[in-house]
């Protein structure tokens, strides 16, 4: 099931690459947050998606804003793939598989005429109030960091 804009994001609690809890809860009232699905660490268009969004980490801190990439990657791939590529941004792993289910990013796709189940890339731009204002499903990883950098100066204004 997709969520769309004006739904509550649902709340989780996931490890990060520390193996530090971060619970979507905590930050309610206090900041507005991006959460931006990708496959897997390692690979080009995410180690791009990734990359991007660290390398404007300061910027979406100024409107307020925290970014969380969220993967079904373990904590110890997490850690290796952010210490490799510099990447400054908390990485969640989803190992179950729980929120990206919860968020509607596990889907099949067709692989050589057959169904496999992955991770649709997507990005969710939640407000301090804990609700999606952006929903965006199945992005282009080329110059998505900015566009979701203007979408939450323009929902701060």
């Amino acid at each position: 099931m997709l969520l769309n804009a004006g739904e509550t994001a649902p709340s989780f609690s996931l490890p990060d690459a520390d193996m530090e809890t971060v619970d979507l809860a905590s930050y309610l009232g206090r900041k507005n947050i991006v959460l931006f699905f990708y496959a897997k660490d390692g690979t080009p268009c995410c180690i791009r998606e990734a990359t991007d969004f660290s390398d404007h980490d300061k910027e979406f801190s100024e409107q307020n804003c925290l970014v969380f990439g969220i993967s079904r990657d373990d904590c110890l791939q997490h850690a290796e793939f952010r210490d490799r590529e510099g990447i400054g941004l908390a990485l969640l792993s989803d190992a179950d598989g729980k929120v990206c289910k919860q968020y509607g990013v596990w889907q099949a796709k067709e692989v050589d005429g057959r169904k496999k189940f992955g991770i649709v890339r997507s990005t969710f731009i939640i407000d301090r109030a804990g609700i999606i204002r952006h929903a965006l499903y199945n992005i282009n990883t080329k110059g998505h960091a900015l566009d979701v950098l203007r979408l939450v100066k323009e929902m701060n204004s």
